[in-house]
């Protein structure tokens, strides 16, 4: 139950901060969005790991240099988010992101990438990707 809560948070971060950087981004610029952006969850992170004290910066040296560019994803996320409210709207832009973490994490999952177990998709899974792909056609139009 933790889990889906989280997953609904972050759902819905997702969305405001796609919303707010494209208000930004109507000021300064994207990549300008992009850059207050990540500085100030920078600072917010960096505060919370203060607080809550759960591990050290030593630790860091075990983490495998490609995985540490995973933060550099943000930088495009942010970009790419932004271009695309600014060109098709919230929703549509929220339901094909949504489309295409779903599909690429079903390639994660069958593939085993990034040290993730192997799953088995089975027909049921490729269903209900293929009835959200229809349910976005239908929204579109």
């Amino acid at each position: 139950m933790r889990g889906i809560l989280f997953a609904f948070l972050g759902g819905a971060c997702i969305t405001l901060q796609g919303v707010a950087n494209t208000r930004i981004s109507q000021d300064i610029g994207t990549w300008q969005a992009a850059t207050v952006t990540q500085l100030t969850g920078v600072i917010l992170a960096a505060l919370i790991w203060m607080f809550t004290r759960d591990g050290n910066v030593a630790e860091m040296k075990q983490v495998k240099p490609m995985y540490l560019l995973g933060g550099a994803f943000a930088a495009i996320i942010i970009f790419s988010e932004v271009t695309a409210i600014q060109h098709i709207g919230v929703t549509f832009t929220i339901s094909a992101l949504l489309i295409a973490q779903l599909c690429l994490t079903f390639l994660v999952d069958i593939n085993g990438w990034f040290g993730v177990v192997k799953q088995k998709m089975k027909l049921p899974q490729f269903i209900g990707i293929g009835m959200m792909i229809a349910g976005v056609i239908i929204l579109k139009l």
